[in-house]
């Protein structure tokens, strides 16, 4: 029975984080799209750079905390709309605002396709971190996997995003894939073991690129 609850949790994780999932990511590049008009990220190497200093101290760092945090808060009221305000206050742009509450509300929209009294705690409004690792936790994926899965979807969407703006082609996007594997668990394994008291970044030029994005002439996605 233990296999079978593994296997089933496995499964959730890649539907819930696939790139299938309707939460909409196609349309967000977090800034990546100013980064590449800007000339900041123009090949497959800057942009491997890019990811792995946001997964490390930047924005995705902290939202893998804030996932970490609501998987192991899943059933209480206070913590999730602690961490979900936290969340919203840390978006370091109007377009990262949307786009981590716009995911957040999708997420919990198709998600509810797997029953649970977690959708009640946390109603409409929530960040996308948050939701997933509300209704993880309810569901009891693991914290680790879930993580990890959240990451590498993150990751993911970024390298389909450099490729859409022609900056690299899928062989180069697979080996940023590739090359990030090791950074990705260990942030996994890192935001399992960490608290609140270490959020924070130091990604000045991407929260830049973020609120540059607002003005950008011409433009294939909403951040």
């Amino acid at each position: 029975m233990a296999d079978q609850a593994d296997m089933q949790a496995l499964l959730r994780l890649v539907t819930w984080l696939s790139p299938a999932f309707p939460v909409g990511s196609f349309a967000y590049s977090g800034g990546l799209e100013q980064a590449v008009a800007d000339g900041l990220v123009t090949n497959a190497e800057e942009l491997w750079l890019w990811l792995e200093t946001l997964l490390t101290r930047g924005a995705i760092w902290n939202d893998a905390l804030l996932l970490a945090e609501s998987y192991e808060g899943y059933d209480d009221l206070r913590r999730l709309k602690a961490a979900s305000e936290l969340a919203e206050a840390m978006a370091a742009s109007s377009e990262r605002h949307m786009e981590t509450v716009r995911q957040g509300e999708a997420f919990l929209a198709a998600a509810r396709n797997w029953p649970s009294d977690v959708f009640e705690l946390l109603g409409q409004v929530v960040a996308y971190p948050v939701a997933v690792g509300a209704v993880a936790g309810a569901h009891r994926t693991g914290l680790r996997p879930v993580l990890a899965a959240y990451l590498g979807a993150v990751a993911s969407n970024a390298v389909s995003a450099a490729i859409r703006c022609g900056v690299i082609g899928q062989r180069d996007g697979v080996g940023v894939l590739a090359r990030l594997e090791n950074t990705i668990a260990a942030i996994a394994d890192r935001a399992a073991q960490a608290s609140l008291d270490e959020l924070g970044s130091a990604t000045i030029m991407a929260d830049i690129s973020s609120l540059r994005h607002e003005t950008l002439y011409t433009r294939l996605f909403r951040s």
